[in-house]
């Protein structure tokens, strides 16, 4: 059986592609660096990271970028030879405007070194590629427009202005006319868009509705690419907007892809949401996953399996293969890379912001927790409701300035962080750092008295269970001593803070270290451990 999410926690805008008995998944990683997360597949069961080709400052430097902008919506294919990666580099969220160049990148295989890439335009975001039969390659891309309500295509949101296409060769780059070929529908937000051909007719499929409960699949077809292109009879092949009750919601921006023998599958982002502490809300502390669901065809157009729109928690496989348990995860840092689960923010400078060696990972503490430039933050996505997260660290700061510990992070306003510090009155201590949601300035809170600490490591522990956490510490081993309240989980989320539009990421936990003095204090992390609890 295939269980929904695939991909759990923070992976989403699925581009799927299949290269002979092989599946590839491309998603989402906005401003985490290195871009694009690429997982491999033979039975579309058990997925494992194969690829983050975003390596270098030639194809990717987020420095600068705000909160949840980055790389949006990837698109990955395989033609000539070789996969073709096409993707964004969003440089503004709010406001009217949208900079966001798009690129393409090659390689011959999935897990190499991808070619500097060629810029294309910077139109709007979420690009894509299409190959078709005769060798053609035609771009796809999202219309921004800023000129405000009443001005667009689409009069549910003018902002969206309708996807263009348009004619593109490595050697000739753009070339020839462009062309409007579809609004969307009147759930408006229409982006995301992808092309597939089959039986003459070529099928765009895209995302509306936003990022939030209201996201659905579209589909729409036309003998001719250029159009005109009619919509699906039931408008959306997958949506969960008027299923509030079901346990997958969130549903959208997803790809088709089609098996060996015939078979077809549609991905889609989604998000298992929870309740907040106080048992109210809806919040999605995994971030947008993705999932995956069997899909039939009838009268030339594609259907859920099982009918409808909801896409199933459980549904059948390719083979008898059954998903992995969850696992557990050590790191002692004794290799010569960080281990694939890691990521950190925005910069390929790895070298300003930490190093691996002498079994252990230093961070060198540079900007505040705020930055969108040099933050010293290394961490792996929160993929479980209820986990533990350990990590021991030596820090000497000489400054309240100077601060370093574990952090579970989901951006610069929703953070909260159990940290070594400096104190005028009692010297080294561990203080609760946090930022629970605070739009527009994002002010921090202390919580709690600042606790004394003994001279040498100091091993840190956060325990999450669905809306709450809880921070722990040790020196010299012993039990664990709980240190603070219970904190709101719930808020590290999509929805905390300015809600479900206004960031859509995912939850990490992590190791951070900040030195706002400019002195760059060093912290050496020694292990990093993830327990997950379901």
């Amino acid at each position: 059986m295939i269980r929904n999410p695939i991909l759990p926690g923070f992976n989403p805008d699925p581009s799927i592609c299949r290269v002979g008995e092989d599946y590839y998944i491309a998603t989402s990683t906005f401003e985490w660096y290195p871009g694009v997360q690429i997982h491999h597949s033979r039975d579309l069961v058990n997925w494992t990271l194969v690829s983050r080709p975003l390596n270098r400052a030639a194809l990717l430097d987020m420095r600068g970028n705000p909160d949840s902008c980055g790389i949006w919506a990837p698109c990955l294919s395989h033609a000539d030879g070789k996969f073709w990666l096409v993707y964004t580099d969003v440089k503004r969220y709010d406001g009217s405007f949208k900079d966001a160049p798009n690129y393409i990148t090659t390689c011959e295989t999935i897990d190499g070194e991808w070619t500097d890439p060629w810029f294309i335009k910077n139109t709007g975001f979420d690009p894509s590629l299409f190959h078709d039969e005769d060798g053609k390659k035609y771009f796809m891309v999202l219309q921004w427009n800023h000129r405000g309500k009443g001005t667009g295509g689409n009069p549910k949101h003018a902002s969206f202005d309708g996807i263009l296409l348009q004619e593109w060769s490595p050697e000739t780059g753009l070339s020839g006319q462009i062309r409007k070929i579809y609004d969307g529908t009147d759930r408006g937000l229409t982006e995301g868009p992808h092309i597939f051909k089959r039986g003459g007719w070529y099928y765009l499929t895209v995302a509306e509705g936003g990022t939030g409960y209201d996201h659905a699949v579209t589909m729409a077809r036309s003998r001719d690419i250029w159009g005109p292109y009619e919509t699906h009879p039931q408008k959306h092949l997958i949506s969960t907007m008027h299923a509030p009750e079901h346990p997958i919601q969130r549903t959208g921006h997803g790809q088709y892809v089609e098996t060996p023998d015939g078979q077809g599958y549609h991905t889609f982002l989604m998000g298992r949401p929870i309740s907040g502490p106080d048992g109210t809300g809806r919040y999605c502390p995994r971030g947008r996953e993705t999932g995956i669901e069997r899909v039939l065809w009838r009268d030339d157009w594609l259907w859920l399996e099982d009918g409808g729109m909801l896409p199933r928690e459980e549904l059948p496989g390719l083979t008898d293969a059954e998903p992995e348990p969850p696992r557990s995860s050590d790191t002692d840092f004794s290799g010569r890379a960080l281990p694939p689960e890691f990521q950190w923010l925005r910069t390929p400078e790895t070298d300003r912001i930490f190093r691996i060696g002498d079994g252990a990972l230093t961070l060198i503490a540079r900007e505040s927790p705020g930055s969108w430039f040099e933050q010293s933050l290394v961490a792996r996505r929160q993929e479980h409701l209820r986990y533990a997260a350990e990590t021991t660290v030596e820090f000497e700061p000489a400054t309240y300035q100077a601060n370093a510990g574990l952090t579970t992070y989901y951006n610069r306003f929703k953070f909260h962080s159990l940290l070594v510090t400096d104190d005028a009155e009692f010297g080294r201590v561990l203080v609760i750092t946090s930022c629970p949601g605070n739009y527009p300035d994002g002010g921090i809170e202390m919580i709690g008295e600042p606790e004394p600490l003994q001279p040498g490591p100091v091993d840190l522990r956060v325990e999450v269970d669905g809306a709450t956490q809880r921070f722990f510490y040790r020196q010299g081993g012993g039990n664990w001593q709980p240190l603070g309240p219970e904190l709101n989980a719930a808020v590290i989320s999509d929805e905390g803070g300015r809600g479900e539009h206004g960031s859509f990421t995912g939850a990490f936990v992590g190791m951070m270290a900040f030195d706002i003095s400019g002195l760059a204090a060093e912290a050496r992390f020694s292990r990093f451990g993830y327990y997950p609890v379901e």
